[in-house]
């Protein structure tokens, strides 16, 4: 059938195959110590499947980027993007169903979990009408799970957990099916690993790790020695996708090659211990950049004044280009400019403030105006305005009496009930649930209507629905209403 992938042969020759459309619905953990095959394995799956359904795979290592000459997969490296533009990538890879490649090899191990992070949040909370089937395997997962704190920060932790965690918990019913590889299964969180129901099993050493394995494959502990001995390239398999008895697979070959590949052993040249010596220490062939590097006293250290005023002549104006002065109108001018603009894009309510803001900041600077004067807070209160087309043209009008009554709304809550108080000024109907989803930066049309109740509650707004189910809410305070909808 086609939804069918041969992983390769189990012990008696016979062909192990992998259901594909069932895998869509109980995801697939991979676990074996380095050099078990575990990558081999992973690139079999994607070259077999290719042709079938979209792939997105999230590279820590770079190995993968191969599959693109052969495949047409985009690779996108994570280092030469912001988290705004990681964020759009992986909203237009869905979009157009593109199969692509997350290479993180060019981060440290922080930056790769909170772009991870970003990029798996925005595969999340695409739209519904994007909600195509894919395959996200996520290579080395107990680094973007980790089941404690280790050297890395906090906050990219509980970042790249929740969004390894909601892969694997909530992706299902978007279309999302994860296949998380690891070394250590001891080291991967378990709600993450909890969620799957296909196991590949390769060898593994460790007896903590043995016996979870053992655990996962239904196996008692004195058959965990299974685990152990097995050869490069075979792995135990269950699973509804896979076989409903353990069932050990040699997995068969693959087209491409990890740029890491090592093809066998490579002997040393032939050379003497004094010829090889005198490579190593000849002279560089061109003059260094940095002579100072390389002579035999010890450089000068500058203090940290010289290093200041070093830093200040770099960053000086340069002569011929004087530095742009903005009067207080146009600076203004310039942000409502940069907060419509961003207001305007596809995604932008579901982006982290902390991103949005440093967004808004180069924006600025890229149209002269260097300091905006917002800090944070402000910045949110401006982008909720803009995001309801709420103004300050008239600081007696209705706008002004309405942003001043939001001066009580939570800061969450803000971009919905301006929107709503914004259509009742212009006497337009109540944004729809969906609308009110997005404002609110969630895809989830309950927790709008929940927040509308809770906006009632509060007495903030009254919520009217006639009897053919038209939707009217008033804001009594301000004496408005929007039009039935």
């Amino acid at each position: 059938m086609q939804n069918q992938i041969d992983l390769g042969a189990d012990a008696a020759g016979k062909s192990v195959t992998l259901d594909v459309e069932e895998l869509l619905a109980t995801r697939l953990l991979v676990q074996g110590n380095s050099g078990s095959g575990k990558s081999h394995l992973l690139r079999r799956l994607l070259e077999k499947s290719a042709g079938i359904v979209q792939q997105i795979v999230i590279d820590p290592e770079g190995d993968f980027v191969s599959l693109a000459e052969a495949f047409g997969h985009v690779v996108i490296d994570g280092a030469a993007y912001s988290d705004t533009e990681v964020a759009r990538l992986a909203a237009r890879a869905r979009e157009h169903r593109a199969s692509v490649v997350l290479a993180l090899d060019g981060l440290e191990i922080d930056n790769q979990m909170r772009c991870a992070a970003v990029f798996l949040s925005a595969l999340f909370d695409a739209p519904d009408k994007h909600w195509y089937p894919a395959l996200v395997i996520v290579d080395e997962a107990q680094l973007f799970a980790p089941s404690a704190s280790g050297d890395v920060s906090d906050e990219a932790r509980r970042s790249s957990l929740a969004a390894m965690t909601n892969l694997m918990c909530r992706g299902r019913k978007r279309g999302l099916a994860g296949i998380i590889a690891t070394q250590r299964l001891a080291k991967l969180a378990k709600n993450v690993a909890a969620e799957a129901s296909n196991f590949l099993m390769g060898r593994t050493f460790l007896d903590i790790d043995m016996i979870r394995a053992a655990d996962l494959l239904g196996m008692e502990r004195r058959q965990a020695e299974q685990i152990r001995d097995l050869e490069r390239g075979h792995f135990v398999g269950l699973g509804p996708a896979i076989s409903r008895r353990p069932v050990t697979v040699r997995v068969g070959d693959v087209q491409t090659r990890a740029k890491s590949t090592v093809a066998g052993l490579t002997p040393p040249p032939l050379a003497t211990g004094e010829d090889m010596a005198s490579l190593l220490h000849a002279p560089p062939e061109v003059p260094p950049a940095q002579a100072e590097l390389w002579s035999a006293a010890a450089p000068n250290r500058a203090t940290a004044a010289a290093l200041q005023e070093h830093i200040a002549d770099q960053t000086a104006p340069t002569p011929g280009y004087p530095e742009v002065t903005l009067s207080g109108d146009e600076c203004a001018s310039v942000m409502r400019e940069v907060l419509d603009e961003m207001s305007g894009e596809d995604g932008s309510t579901f982006l982290p403030s902390a991103t949005l803001f440093q967004d808004f900041t180069v924006r600025c600077r890229m149209r002269g105006l260097k300091d905006h004067g917002l800090d944070a807070a402000q910045f949110r209160k401006s982008f909720a305005q803009s995001l309801a087309g709420v103004t300050l043209d008239d600081p007696h009008g209705q706008d002004a009496r309405l942003l001043a009554l939001a001066e009580t709304i939570p800061e969450e809550l803000l971009t919905p009930f301006l929107a709503i108080g914004k259509a009742a000024i212009d006497g337009r109907p109540c944004p729809d649930d969906e609308a009110l989803a997005i404002l609110y930066g969630t895809r989830s049309v309950g927790r709008a209507r929940r927040m509308l109740e809770h906006l009632e509650k509060t007495d903030l707004v009254v919520v009217r629905t006639d009897y053919a189910g038209r939707r009217a809410v008033a804001i009594p305070q301000l004496n408005l209403a929007t039009a039935l909808a």
